[in-house]
């Protein structure tokens, strides 16, 4: 296996200080295994044997290469002669070096898929396993064994975590860096240590994802046995500046890759430092239920505390009425004895002690939070020797053996320990199948009017129709009924703000209104010009965005938010990735700001939610069986007491080369 190789050999191994094959080669000098050191130039390194290849040596699983990058691709092929199945390659030089390197690259993949080799890297800083003494990178702390795997794209931010945690208690099971991930990926790794029993939690530093539904699908099925914690970089795209809708404009790769963690139960991090505490956390907890309790001996930090788990979605816990009497009891009067409980600054640790494990045993706490500031009263040794079975972070202000200093902190790590909690307990999820007529849609792909291709798939829209002279337009707008809405079709942007969208049309106004929308969309240049959409003015309601964007790794991304024309002012949206079940529908509905409008405020009436559920699932469908689709929006559309109605779409298909 990669981890537990029997016998490893380094090639490109050498007795001089300062060069990575002797790094390598050194830090192997705890493993339990056989190891082997290959250079044609010596008989003996580091008092390992040395062979002048891998063909000379004996029987190797894993190899180690660090020799220059053109020299990689004709060892590779070694190895596979060799019978190796296992490969880590240390040097630099190919796909992130430019067109050269990216053929070599190639190259190394075509020789490991001939020979079943399981390459990491390459561009990597080595593999280690704490726990049988493996430790096959070139870095100069070894770290300590522990329960947590680390996973990193970046090999100098594996160096500076594991220097970090070199003066801590805490250590690792498993540390891979991924390099450039020609042939194993992040997926990979993850499959490996699914059922490792060394590692209790899995933590990630992801930069970029090539096969995302890979991912998620491994993410899932790794992350119901233990947790998976991973952070993001890059959180801007420029490439979305090109992109012709507003959903185009807003989802970016960071975007995708945030709903792809939050739909296969991965908790994100938005730093290293609660990539740290998330991890921690995670690899003492499981499941958790019920609210989170707050002792502490001074006001302010409970206080703290208290606004920090609203602001990351959690509840206080409200204790039982025995539970309010116990500590009535045991707490002096002036002391607050509801939640946030306040033992008072003169407390002494048995007080405190007792205050903790008295909120301990209510059924209604889930975690605790146990807070304490530094008096002449108090010792913080004695103070955290309360014994309670529930989880708990130690937030003792100013102690060095404390889980945390800051009490904000210390909820939302926490947060993580719900979230995975949540995910958890989440059931399958179910999808719902339209039946769309393929041929059909085809056809309205071919249409002008993209209003056509929502007409087969069952989206409602106001009554519609296409004109392309004047009298056209007032035939259509005296059929449709009035007032009528009108606007340009063609490849306009923003048709408000060019005078290309004319609203509560009335009959004497109609050839107006459309000399003055050609004339508008004309005066922009090269433009393409279709005509123009008469449709059925529509009043009240809300207004919602739905849109998809393709995203190169992840395929559909489904975007809702508040609609209009001040989505990209507010952005108050959210994603996930198709195929969208109903469970996420309406988790998505939920989760914007907006959503206490579509609940009805202030003796309105709700909105309908559930048909904007499934116009949702039935784009996201769409963009699946579609794959041609680049990118989609409805918006807005205007949602009622009862039903919904698209008033305008966009759609962009992909060019044909």
């Amino acid at each position: 296996m990669l981890f537990d190789p029997e016998s490893v050999a380094v090639i490109g191994a050498t007795p001089k200080e300062g060069k990575v094959g002797y790094a390598i080669l050194n830090n192997l000098k705890n493993f339990k295994g056989k190891v082997y050191a290959i250079n044609p130039k010596y008989r003996e390194v580091l008092g390992f044997p040395c062979y002048p290849s891998i063909l000379d040596a004996p029987e190797v699983e894993l190899a180690v290469i660090a020799v220059p990058a053109k020299a990689v691709n004709p060892v590779l092929e070694q190895c596979g002669e060799k019978g190796v199945k296992y490969a880590v390659v240390i040097t630099a030089g190919f796909r992130e070096a430019g067109k050269e390197g990216a053929k070599l690259e190639k190259e190394m993949v075509e020789i490991c898929r001939k020979y079943g080799i399981k390459l990491v890297g390459p561009n990597c800083l080595g593999i280690i396993n704490t726990h049988n003494g493996l430790n096959a990178t070139f870095a100069s702390t070894q770290p300590k064994p522990g329960n947590i795997a680390f996973l990193s794209q970046s090999g100098a931010f594996i160096i500076a975590v594991m220097e970090y945690f070199k003066n801590t208690n805490e250590g690792f099971s498993k540390i891979v860096s991924m390099g450039n991930k020609a042939v194993l990926d992040e997926a990979d790794i993850m499959e490996m240590l699914k059922g490792d029993p060394y590692t209790d939690v899995i933590m990630l530093y992801i930069e970029g994802i090539n096969d995302g539904r890979k991912f998620m699908d491994v993410a899932e099925k790794v992350g119901r046995v233990k947790p998976v914690v991973a952070m993001k970089s890059g959180k801007t795209d420029a490439g979305a500046k090109a992109a012709s809708s507003h959903t185009g404009s807003i989802a970016g790769s960071y975007q995708a890759c945030f709903a792809a963690f939050r739909q296969s139960g991965v908790i994100p991090a938005d730093s290293p430092e609660d990539l740290f505490d998330f991890a921690r956390l995670l690899s003492k907890y499981r499941d958790v239920g019920g609210g989170v309790a707050i002792v502490t001996n001074s006001g302010g930090p409970g206080v703290m505390a208290a606004d920090a788990i609203e602001s990351y979605g959690l509840k206080m816990a409200s204790f039982s009425k025995e539970t309010i009497e116990k500590l009535r009891e045991m707490l002096p009067p002036e002391a607050n004895i509801y939640n946030p409980v306040d033992v008072l600054g003169d407390a002494d640790a048995e007080r405190y002690v007792k205050a903790v494990e008295c909120v301990a045993d209510d059924e209604n706490v889930g975690t605790i939070i146990a807070i304490t500031v530094p008096t002449a009263r108090l010792s913080f040794e004695e103070a955290a020797r309360f014994r309670i079975n529930k989880p708990h972070v130690i937030c003792f202000m100013g102690w060095d053996k404390s889980d945390f200093f800051d009490p904000v902190r210390a909820v939302r790590a926490l947060s993580s320990l719900y979230q995975y909690s949540k995910f958890r307990r989440r059931g399958e999820k179910t999808y719902r199948e339209f039946s769309f007529d393929r041929n059909r849609v085809r056809e309205a792909m071919k249409s002008i009017n993209p209003f056509d291709i929502l007409k087969v798939i069952g989206i409602p829209t106001p009554e519609y129709g296409v004109a392309r002279t004047a009298d056209e337009a007032l035939e259509v707008a005296d059929r449709i009924g009035y007032p009528v809405a009108m606007k340009v079709l063609g490849d306009i942007m923003h048709k408000t703000d060019v005078g290309c969208v004319k609203l509560n049309v009335n009959r004497d106004e109609v050839k107006k209104a459309f000399v003055e929308i050609i004339a508008n969309a004309e005066r922009l240049g090269d433009v393409r010009i279709d005509g123009v959409l008469i449709q059925k003015m529509v009043e009240g309601g809300r207004e919602v965005i739905v849109g998809m964007k393709r995203d190169a790794s992840f395929g559909p991304l489904m975007m809702f938010g508040l609609g209009g024309i001040y989505v990209e002012v507010f952005r108050d949206v959210t994603f996930r990735i198709a195929p969208v079940s109903e469970g996420d529908a309406m988790d998505m509905i939920r989760e914007v700001k907006a959503y206490k409008l579509l609940k009805g405020v202030r003796g309105e009436r709700p909105s309908d939610i559930k048909s904007i559920a499934e116009v949702i699932m039935k784009l996201s469908q769409l963009s699946l069986e579609f794959p041609e689709i680049v990118e989609m929006e409805i918006n807005p559309l205007r949602v009622f007491e009862s039903g919904c109605s698209a008033l305008d779409f966009k759609i962009r298909l992909k060019s044909k080369s």
